[in-house]
């Protein structure tokens, strides 16, 4: 959410916004709500005054008379009052819902684009994989070797349900392991958040508004959450921290789920977009300072690559165009890893910086050495998914025989360094 005062002065880089974020959003709408709201909450209070005033009047008149009067003339205040507050209450829902679906503004360096075929390829890493045999995919792999059943999964859950088993299981933990390892040693603490939250949590990480077809929602209202983003941002809500507090730095650990209602028809096959999955995702609160901001969604960036890189799978990172950017974020990496059977690239990480966005909708505030209060800057970013990193993994390290070497890093946390037909009997 930006502030409104910003808004009103800078309403022509709101309207830039919009255009590069291809998104729907009159801004001249919000300014003529905002008028009206201005001059119903002066009208108001103006009434409530006068409300105050008759009321003393009343309590010293000295005469039966007098006191008839005043109340007669009460009505009429009383009545305007009361219509003023009905018009206020009204124009502030209007206001609010506007206020929610403003965009933030893009950084400078962000490319002009209307679809994610307008993202720009910034580096690519890493050698794409060549087979001197007929290389396989995951699902065909991985389901000979014993280790994954889509049928069962799809019977027991259905579209997109999946059963893990045996060694991709173990693979799995040794992943999540030296995950847990890799990025502790960047100084993050490891946090298991909820995943169950109130939907007053996606408003404030700007999940919402949107389209609530992507999300799982309980009986009672709450959502089961898509990224432990949405959790670790509701962690400050309405507090006030100490600048020397900053920054904090958070690796979440949780199980997501996500309908995919907008993906039906995409990326269906096998691990590469499913339901429910576990990830680590790193966040940052830091001081209210762009330069900080910029130099953090770097490091979170670079941190999956380096991560990436550790196992030894070909990767290229991009930047998102306008139209690829969600509502708050000013600017978004994302993470490709080579998929060889396919012969393309598939997403596996996002980084993102929103300046307060967040901030203000979550009410995080920090108070500096002079006792100014400000809304913190916030930044996530992807740390590493499973099952989906498994596609790219199982792809790149298959065998001729069928089997799957187990890289290096990984070995010592998996106990073994191939996975292979015997290993997976019954």
């Amino acid at each position: 959410m930006l502030d409104i005062k910003f808004i009103r002065e800078n309403k022509d880089l709101i309207a830039q916004a919009v255009v590069k974020k291809h998104i729907n959003f009159n801004v001249d709408e919000l300014i003529a709500v905002d008028d009206r709201r201005r001059s119903l909450l002066a009208s108001v209070e103006k009434r409530r005054a006068e409300q105050n005033a008759g009321n003393a009047g009343i309590a010293s008149a000295t005469t039966p008379e007098e006191r008839s009067r005043l109340i007669a003339a009460m009505k009429s205040v009383k009545n305007g009052l009361e219509s003023d507050e009905s018009a206020l209450k009204e124009t502030l829902k209007i206001w609010q819902e506007l206020m929610l679906s403003v965009p933030n503004i893009p950084d400078m360096s962000v490319p002009e684009g209307a679809s994610e075929d307008d993202n720009v390829v910034l580096k690519a890493w890493g050698d794409k994989t060549k087979f001197d045999f007929e290389p396989k995919d995951h699902v065909e792999i991985m389901t000979k070797l014993g280790i994954l059943d889509l049928e069962r999964g799809t019977r027991v859950h259905g579209f997109r349900g999946y059963y893990l088993k045996g060694e991709a299981v173990r693979l799995c933990f040794a992943i999540w392991n030296y995950a847990l390892d890799f990025f502790s040693k960047k100084n993050f603490i490891p946090v298991m958040p909820p995943s169950i939250v109130r939907k007053i949590n996606l408003y404030g990480t700007a999940h919402l508004p949107g389209d609530m077809e992507d999300f799982y929602v309980t009986q009672d209202g709450d959502v089961l959450s898509g990224t432990a983003e949405v959790p670790l941002m509701g962690y400050h809500s309405d507090e006030v921290l100490s600048e020397m507090e900053l920054p904090k730095r958070y690796l979440g650990f949780s199980p997501c789920y996500r309908r995919e209602a907008g993906a039906h028809g995409k990326d269906v096959h096998g691990l590469i977009r499913v339901h429910e999955f576990f990830k680590f995702e790193q966040l940052v609160l830091c001081q209210a300072n762009h330069q900080s901001s910029v130099a953090f969604h770097e490091e979170l960036n670079r941190n999956t690559e380096e991560f990436v890189e550790s196992i030894g799978i070909p990767y290229r990172t991009i930047l998102m165009c306008g139209a690829d950017l969600g509502l708050g974020q000013v600017k978004k990496y994302d993470i490709e890893l080579w998929v060889p059977k396919e012969d393309t690239y598939r997403e596996i990480s996002s980084a993102s910086y929103f300046h307060d966005f967040q901030a203000r909708r979550l009410n995080i505030r920090y108070k500096d050495g002079d006792g100014k209060l400000h809304y913190a800057h916030s930044l996530n970013a992807t740390a590493i998914p499973t099952p989906r990193i498994l596609v790219s993994l199982v792809e790149n390290f298959q065998q001729a025989d069928g089997s799957i070497r187990i890289p290096d890093v990984l070995q010592k946390y998996f106990n073994g360094d191939v996975i292979k037909k015997d290993n997976n009997l019954g």
